[in-house]
């Protein structure tokens, strides 16, 4: 194995812990974003107040598919067949109503899938099917979508099945391994789901309940604003997973599937004070800073990656209290008005963010506007005043600030991303860095067929940094190379060339220690790429 780059010494401290903490939550429930989503168009579309439904603002009720779908409706007067229905109460004495989808997706798909992938991060897919099973107990145990229990639960039976896994590790007869694999999976899960249905479900109500009242208690004595105190300096240093997975998500599906949206989507989700930081520096920032706020602004409001704000706000650390009161005011506005989101924004764009808040309604959507529109006019005008104050300090040390601030953010996040990438091209330092990085050319020694990006997440910038390689050995003329990627946590070693950024090969090569690693700065444009693309040619070359 051959990294093109020294591997990078992995920092320690409590924020990094956190991060990774953070990493762990959001890898549980970033993979499962689409069926969210999926249930909160459903939910917007069909349920009785939905744009379909029996009390549709708009008056387009669609008879029958709307119960069908959405749930509810006489299934006697209705007439679909083979349908799944439950008894309700009704005008004239008990019915059969239709079941729907909205019910079981929150209940038991959404919960299941955090727990399977939960289960798969820490132990495979021995770890997600028992995750699975034990989840069950939970839920069923519960009368309410039991997403914290998922998050818990999965990965702690999907430990105890690999630690079960280990006592008879090497020493099981040849011949017996499925027999004993599958009793084991079955009857520990069996195991797990009843001590989730009688110990775990219950402790978990609890614990939702006592979160639920907490947020409730902030919200009554309006004190809920002051979470942003704590939310938007963790955005800044990359330790807001920790709070918004582990959280605001369940917490938040929780209070969607009963009142039909949620303000804790929008207290870490909300693109205001990020686009009026950007703002204010695109109209009184000075050198650097100024020249790229415009595009970094547009990025950050439309394609939702706020982690482009970041270096804005380490160059005038001051100008996090003026995030903070953006971010106040923004939840202020929604907790005064009623704002909320269907279903989680993700990534934090103003176009997830207009079709979740149009789930609960063209109201709640003006409400949402507003909300954004508070935020970064707040955070505009108190950022204003700072960078108008110093700005003639400003100025004389231009030079180097901005700069410092993109490895600063950098640092904190723990890896390099695209984002930070084109804002360092804006102050020409990106030469002096690419001279700054040792570089050797990767040797693979196996047939090299299948090549892997790998990031935290699995997602975004290592799924471009995918295409563009797959785009260059089309070129090259080389198309039976599979180029996928996956988070970190997934590799199992059957790639034979894993891609990473610097500071997360050394993660990548614990989980896949007998494959080609190679390091790179950034997954969208890297040098690397070519001497991959060549590596695979010449291996080509010297195989014919």
């Amino acid at each position: 194995m051959t990294t093109t780059s020294p591997a990078a010494t992995r920092p320690g401290g409590l924020r990094v812990g956190v991060q990774r903490f953070g990493t762990f939550l959001s890898g549980m429930i970033m993979p499962n974003i689409a069926a969210f989503i999926a249930w909160g168009f459903i939910t917007m579309l069909f349920i009785p107040k939905g744009f379909f439904g029996a009390e549709s603002p708009f008056g387009w009720h669609w008879a029958g598919v709307a119960e069908i779908v959405g749930g509810g409706g006489d299934s006697a007067v209705i007439g679909w067949q083979g349908a799944m229905t439950a008894t309700a109460e009704a005008a004239d004495g008990n019915i059969l109503a239709y079941v729907g989808l909205v019910g079981p997706m929150v209940t038991y798909l959404l919960p299941l899938l955090i727990a399977n992938t939960a289960g798969r991060m820490v132990y495979g897919e021995r770890g997600g099917v028992v995750a699975t099973i034990a989840t069950v107990g939970v839920i069923v145990g519960t009368n309410i979508p039991m997403f914290l229990g998922a998050m818990i639960m999965g990965p702690i039976a999907a430990w105890i099945m690999k630690k079960v896994d280990s006592i008879w590790d090497g020493k099981i007869r040849p011949g017996f391994e499925m027999l004993v694999n599958n009793f084991s999976a079955g009857i520990l899960g069996m195991i797990l789901a009843i001590v989730g249905f009688f110990a775990f479900g219950p402790v978990m109500l609890g614990i939702s309940a006592a979160l639920g009242a907490a947020v409730d208690w902030l919200v009554a004595l309006q004190l809920l604003p002051l979470v942003s105190i704590i939310v938007e300096p963790a955005k800044v240093l990359f330790l807001n997973n920790a709070i918004n997975h582990g959280v605001f998500t369940p917490l938040g599906i929780e209070q969607a599937a009963e009142t039909g949206k949620s303000i804790l989507f929008l207290i870490e989700a909300n693109p205001g004070p990020g686009l009026g930081l950007l703002l204010t520096f695109t109209f009184f920032g000075v050198g650097a800073a100024k020249g790229s706020a415009p595009g970094a602004a547009i990025i950050q409001f439309f394609g939702g990656i706020h982690e482009i704000y970041f270096p804005y706000a380490l160059s005038k650390p001051t100008t996090i209290l003026a995030l903070i009161a953006g971010g106040a005011a923004g939840v202020t506005t929604n907790m005064v008005l009623g704002g909320g989101l269907a279903f989680p924004a993700a990534p934090g764009s103003i176009i997830a963010v207009t079709f979740a808040a149009l789930g609960a309604g063209v109201g709640n959507l003006v409400v949402v506007y507003l909300s954004v529109i508070i935020a970064a006019t707040v955070t505009f005008l108190v950022t204003g005043v700072i960078l108008r104050a110093s700005r003639k300090r400003d100025l004389e040390a231009e030079s180097d600030t901005f700069g410092a601030a993109i490895a600063q953010t950098e640092a904190n996040k723990g890896k390099s991303s695209a984002a930070m990438d084109a804002l360092r091209s804006s102050t020409s330092s990106t030469t002096a860095e690419a001279a700054a990085t040792p570089s050797s050319t990767a040797v693979a020694t196996a047939p090299i067929e299948r090549i892997v990006f790998a990031c935290d997440a699995g997602m975004g910038s290592s799924a471009m940094g995918a295409s563009v390689l797959r785009n260059k050995l089309k070129k090259a003329g080389i198309e039976d190379i599979t180029v996928t990627n996956q988070a970190i946590a997934n590799l199992d070693g059957t790639a034979d060339v894993v891609i990473t950024q610097q500071q997360l090969t050394e993660r990548a090569t614990a989980k896949s220690p007998n494959s080609v690693h190679v390091s790179v700065d950034n997954f969208m444009n890297s040098p690397k790429y070519e001497e991959v693309v060549e590596m695979v040619r010449q291996q080509r070359k010297e195989s014919e």
